[in-house]
């Protein structure tokens, strides 16, 4: 860590007073002068708990390097756009702590793989790759060869799996990855993650030397070390239906249940558009009042659902949410429309106390296949951020690490997502190298590819998935079937993958792997909502440096060198 020490002068000395004067704050400068101990502070300022720097210079000469222009106000309150991030990273110590801090992150985490039995060995794979569908859209980078283009590569997953084709035990790198996708907090459309492939390896052995790495990570610079013993596990199915989503934050409780067997037709016919025969699914979740006055909850949910992140629930076209305050002053505590024996049966299951809020919601009964979140899940996840903000639910605390595992293979074709470009209406739900999980899963794909379990795990705490991997397909044989016959791609796309069958078909050794998000790791750890304030130079919200003033129009001249027209 940098240390300050104190400039001291005096008018004894009037060429370097006068000269240190008139240096504008802000301006870099050098000097020359004698550097001694500086005078202990008095017991007053020691009590004050004021910061102590144990040197200083008496100055002797001072030379202005630059001057910090007069028109720039620099204060502690003073907020730089993102335009001029230079200044932003130098008047806010959070942001360089925190790029120090990565930089701490980003030794450990080489030193751990290193420092295994056998070693990771540290290789770079190309930026300049080739466009494959792997499941997210890419950016092309056009040649002055006429119609011919590199694509950046959504990660180094196809490289790697050469590297274990090639005879590389083990392999990492903290890789530069690329893609095209609508942007959020913790979305940057280029971003790092730390890569690793095992050959003769499991999900098993992968999961164990990732955790191996956080608590490495944690024991050293976290003030409390990640408890002992494997990370729980917790199947994509469990993890939908008692939190609506793949990556759920555990702390807090506020756990779904399933309930409409319990109600009336009538009640569910007035939360739901859907009709009462197709028997939708409707679930149930309890926020907690913490202060037992309904009329409080009221006004509470009454403003949530006012509000912006409230709002487009009640547009759900499944049906809004059902709401219901318990009120021990009511007939059967205002549970009334449930009816008598759904109302004391929800009782018995979620326990409410006076005051406390419960969430109905309906959808589609359907398996989950592959969906990150349902509608209550996002509901569940929005009420308790609000009931925080509010002051109505303490702020959840501490690492709940977790492996969710056991996802569907294969997944519906999405109009949001890219997919692999088959013709069966399915793509692979994470990439289209992942290994069924069991031979029984295997099976499945002769005969119902979409019951199909993955041999896929993804990393997540407190409501953020850190990363995922999965064991791969090593055998050329299985990976075309999964190309052709599954995902039924064009031979064009199946095409694209000879160089990857032709790698598997050369004896490549079975093979697992798994890439942690290290932008979202450092911004766990350090308490940060946006990956942005862990990375030195970001983009904005819409894909933007604003700095550079990235992506800027193409000339006429480029245009012409790249053999591309704008229509």
């Amino acid at each position: 860590m940098a240390q300050s020490v104190q400039i001291v002068s005096s008018a004894k000395n009037a060429v370097a007073f006068d000269a240190l004067r008139s240096v504008s704050a802000n301006s870099p400068v050098a000097v020359r002068g004698i550097v001694q101990q500086k005078k202990s502070k008095n017991a007053k300022q020691k009590e004050e708990g004021e910061a102590e720097d144990t040197l200083e210079l008496d100055l002797v000469d001072i030379y202005p390097l630059n001057s910090f222009p007069k028109d720039l106000i620099m204060t502690p309150e003073t907020v730089f756009p993102p335009e001029q991030r230079y200044l932003q990273l130098r008047s806010d110590s959070q942001l360089r702590d925190a790029l120090r801090f990565r930089a701490q992150v980003q030794s450990l985490c080489r030193a751990e793989l290193q420092a295994s039995t056998p070693g990771f060995v540290e290789i770079e794979t190309p930026l300049l790759f080739k466009s494959t569908p792997e499941g997210a859209r890419e950016f092309l980078v056009p040649t002055r060869r006429r119609g011919l283009a590199y694509a950046l590569p959504q990660s180094p997953q196809q490289y790697k799996q050469i590297l274990m084709a090639s005879g590389i035990p083990r392999y990492f790198q903290f890789a530069r990855c690329f893609r095209d996708e609508d942007l959020r907090a913790d979305r940057q459309p280029e971003f790092t993650q730390l890569d690793m492939e095992m050959s003769f390896a499991t999900g098993e052995d992968v999961m164990r030397t990732i955790e191996g790495v956080i608590r490495r990570l944690w024991t050293t610079l976290m003030p409390d070390p990640v408890p002992a013993g494997p990370f729980r596990r917790m199947p994509y199915q469990e993890a939908m239906a008692r939190y609506g989503s793949d990556k759920p934050d555990t702390r807090y409780g506020m756990e779904i249940s399933q309930i409409d067997h319990l109600l009336p037709a009538d009640l569910v016919s007035k939360i739901t558009s859907l009709p009462v025969s197709d028997n939708p699914v409707v679930e149930v979740f309890k926020v907690e009042s913490h202060d037992n006055d309904p009329a409080a909850t009221l006004e509470f949910v009454r403003g949530f659902f006012d509000s912006s992140a409230g709002g487009p629930f009640n547009q759900n076209p499944e049906g809004a949410p059902g709401i219901f305050i318990y009120d021990a002053k009511k007939p059967l505590c205002g549970l009334q429309p449930l009816g008598f024996e759904a109302a004391e049966r929800i009782e018995d299951m979620l326990e409410p106390d006076h005051g406390d809020l419960l969430v109905l919601q309906a959808r589609r009964r359907a398996p989950f296949a592959g969906e990150g979140a349902t509608v209550i899940g996002d509901l569940r996840r929005a009420l308790h951020s609000a009931a925080v903000a509010a002051g109505r639910a303490p702020a959840p605390s501490g690492f709940d690490f977790l492996w969710v595992v056991d996802f569907p293979l294969f997944s519906p074709e999405s109009a949001v997502e890219p997919g692999q470009g088959g013709r069966a209406g399915i793509r692979a739900t994470h990439h289209p190298f992942t290994a069924p999980k069991t031979a029984a899963d295997v099976d499945l794909l002769l005969t119902d590819p979409t019951a199909a379990t993955a041999d896929h795990y993804d990393l997540v705490v407190n409501g953020v998935e850190l990363g995922g991997g999965s064991r791969r397909i090593h055998d050329a044989v299985v990976q075309e079937f999964i190309f052709r016959d599954i995902l039924q791609m064009p031979s064009a796309r199946l095409d694209d993958f000879a160089h990857l069958l032709d790698a598997l078909r050369a004896g490549c050794p079975p093979h697992a792997g798994l890439a942690l998000g290290f932008d979202r790791l450092v911004a766990v750890m350090l308490g940060r909502d946006s990956v942005r304030d862990v990375i030195a130079f970001p983009k904005t919200g819409r894909g933007e440096d604003a700095l550079v003033k990235a992506p800027s129009m193409m000339t006429s001249e480029a245009l012409r060198t790249y053999n591309l027209r704008l229509d």
